[in-house]
């Protein structure tokens, strides 16, 4: 199954262009099997989220992209907001409680930097600074395709995470139309729902696949 872990939707992303509904139905259009949708610092509703799924009879799970200290979270089978997630141990305790799962999204920014100059950091270092931050042990995956990020970016995911044997994950990162369809996550086994996706994400059992080349200027 290939479901993009990480989507944006007008509804309650300030910085998105897309509708929930043209989400679900590009997301058909391109091969996807399923979408999560994950608003910046928002939970959907359960309801809301499944009645989006039943109108076009499409997969459709909540999640949420939090902003933490530490960098851009991923989260999936977690109810709501607590305060003190921005903290990304405490995150991992509250995602523990739900029994839920966390995936780092796009974990080149912050730490890599393309900068040849002479005051440039060498790749290796900036590979062991990223490594040290504490959500990349944390988390369940990390995001090593990112529809946004450019070649070299999503190069610097995938050894980072190669590394320090992290899984790795795939998202768009959709916040319009043009974005849906340039990456992904494959599941070898069937997901329903979020209790399934989380199963799965929690085991590993996934890995990332590039659909298309991400759009010019993305």
């Amino acid at each position: 199954m290939r479901i993009d872990l990480h989507c944006h939707t007008d509804r309650y992303s300030f910085d998105a262009s897309i509708t929930p509904d043209d989400l679900v139905e590009r997301a058909r259009a391109v091969g996807l099997h399923g979408v999560c949708i994950t608003e910046h610092d928002w939970f959907w509703d359960a309801d809301d989220v499944l009645a989006l799924g039943r109108r076009h009879n499409f997969l459709v799970i909540p999640g949420a992209e939090l902003n933490t200290e530490e960098g851009h979270i991923l989260v999936y089978g977690v109810p709501g907001y607590v305060f003190g997630m921005h903290r990304v141990a405490f995150l991992k305790q509250e995602v523990e409680r739900a029994t839920g799962a966390m995936v780092m999204a796009h974990p080149y920014r912050r730490q890599y930097s393309d900068d040849t100059g002479p005051w440039a950091t060498p790749y290796a270092e900036q590979l062991d600074k990223a490594a040290a931050n504490p959500a990349l042990r944390l988390a369940d995956g990390a995001e090593i395709v990112n529809g946004r990020g450019n070649p070299q970016q999503n190069r610097f995911s995938h050894d980072l995470c190669h590394r320090h044997g992290v899984p790795g994950a795939g998202g768009s990162d959709s916040h319009d139309l043009r974005d849906i369809g340039t990456c992904a996550t494959e599941f070898s086994r069937h997901v329903d729902g979020a209790h399934s996706l989380v199963a799965e994400l929690r085991a590993g059992r996934f890995r990332p696949i590039v659909m298309r080349p991400a759009p010019p200027g993305a």
